[in-house]
């Protein structure tokens, strides 16, 4: 991987990402403007999850009863 390259955060990255988030949005003092920038926040790390999570269970989908694993 070269330095210029960014590493995709995993699943647990973004599920702490997404926790931090939502306790900004349970602030009471958080400006409007804040909220909703927090909230787009938060709608980019579901997505992002969203789309590790059906990865990953396509490939599980993928494994044969014998336990290997064949490309489809």
């Amino acid at each position: 991987m070269q330095e210029n390259e960014k590493k995709e955060p995993t699943l647990e990255e973004n599920f702490s990402a997404l926790e931090l988030v939502i306790k900004n949005l349970e602030d009471r003092e958080i400006s409007l403007e804040d909220s909703f920038k927090a909230y787009q926040k938060g709608m980019e790390l579901i997505k992002c999850c969203s789309e590790t999570i059906d990865r990953v269970e396509k490939k599980m989908l993928q494994i044969s009863e014998s336990g290997e694993y064949s490309e489809v």
